[in-house]
């Protein structure tokens, strides 16, 4: 009998082929470097590209941002429900609900074809940040606003919480950061959509409880983490002993390290560059541009650990005036295309997943009547 192999966390273990993405090498979606789409693709373009297969010639396109445009407006019921979910209602907890409400205003939920999938997968997609802006206005008194279909999905996103048009800079950060955040292979996320799928469960399922998984600060929480650590340094004057004094104290500090990439996050590369662009003319922007340069130097060096992808994202959306409960929600509105592309290849080609585990408990022992334990 061949000797098992036990991976704790199952790191380095092969699960199942896919053809959406792959870290090998740096990020790639499709065979497009992730670089190459956040340089010249909308957040659209490469939407299509992960749940298609194909980058869209203009035609597809454009019935593409047709479809996502029709699909942006939920039943009144749902927004009345956001209403009235406790104030305490974590945002990630109201992301997994109203997933789990949009299936049941959904007509294809329990069809599990490819193209019902596929339908479904794009209506998701223009779905939730409706969910996520109306529950943000409606929590602070404020009338949810309509999808204005000029805009695009990341321009509807800040329209959408804050009723005002974004400027050019802001539209293109947030859509840079939606394709950097789009799919990522075999994360845990997205592991956990297959598996659920695997059992030939629906695709909203899927999409629900990849949403737990996202929802714990070891996988997507990250950089709610880091916001706070930057702001807890306060100047760049301090940044040097703060940092020295977290090293050696060996506090661990969110936003560095990754379970794959041991030389660096390509993402977090590229979202750096935009992070300096929007804080140009701030002077409290470049003040934590240059905390965040001090801190990222130390612990790389000291410590081998580059910035991963929420070290500069949180400096983004912070720029940007994003509630910091909503970092991890607008990962979701990201990365439900990856999800939902796992969702559809899974059941394409369909193997239940089930591994083993290593017994690790008491054995061989003899059972007792209640009289004699």
């Amino acid at each position: 009998m061949a000797e098992e192999i036990y991976s704790p966390g199952l790191e380095g273990v092969i699960a199942g082929e896919t053809a959406i993405s792959t870290i090998a090498g740096g990020l790639q979606y499709r065979g497009y470097s992730v670089e190459s789409l956040a340089d010249h693709c909308s957040f659209e373009e490469v939407a299509f590209l992960v749940l298609e297969g194909e980058l869209p010639q203009a035609n597809q396109l454009a019935a593409f941002r047709d479809q996502l445009n029709d699909a942006m407006f939920i039943n009144s019921e749902i927004v009345e429900t956001l209403g009235k979910l406790p104030e305490s209602s974590s945002m990630m907890d109201v992301m997994r609900t109203g997933v789990s409400m949009l299936a049941h205003w959904d007509p294809e939920t329990g069809d599990n074809s490819h193209e019902a999938n596929l339908r479904k997968s794009i209506r998701l997609l223009a779905q939730l940040p409706v969910v996520m802006a109306a529950r943000e206005r409606l929590r602070k008194g404020k009338k949810p606003i309509e999808p204005d279909a000029e805009l695009s999905l990341a321009g509807n996103v800040l329209w959408q919480l804050f009723g005002e048009k974004p400027t050019e800079s802001f539209a293109r950060a947030m859509d840079v950061s939606l394709i950097l955040y789009a799919e990522h292979e075999y994360n845990a996320s997205t592991f956990t959509s297959r598996v659920v799928a695997s059992t030939l469960s629906d695709l909203h399922s899927a999409i629900a409880a990849a949403i737990g998984a996202l929802k714990g600060p070891l996988h997507g929480g990250a950089n709610e983490r880091v916001l706070e650590v930057l702001q807890e340094v306060g100047s760049s004057e301090r940044a040097a002993k703060w940092v020295r004094e977290a090293l050696d104290n060996k506090r661990r500090i969110m936003g560095f390290g990754h379970r794959v990439y041991k030389t660096g996050d390509p993402r977090a590369v590229y979202l750096k560059t935009l992070c300096a662009e929007l804080a140009v003319g701030r002077s409290e922007f470049e003040d934590m541009e240059q905390i965040a340069e001090t801190i990222e130097q130390a612990v790389t060096s000291e410590k081998g650990l580059p910035p991963n992808l929420d070290w500069p994202s949180a400096r983004l959306y912070h720029y940007m005036d994003i509630p910091v409960d909503l970092y991890t929600p607008l990962f979701v509105v990201s990365r439900v295309v990856g999800w939902s592309a796992h969702v559809i290849e899974q059941h394409d080609n369909n193997r239940l997943i089930r591994p083993r585990a290593r017994y690790n408990g008491k054995s061989e022992r003899t059972w007792l009547p209640i009289s004699e334990r």
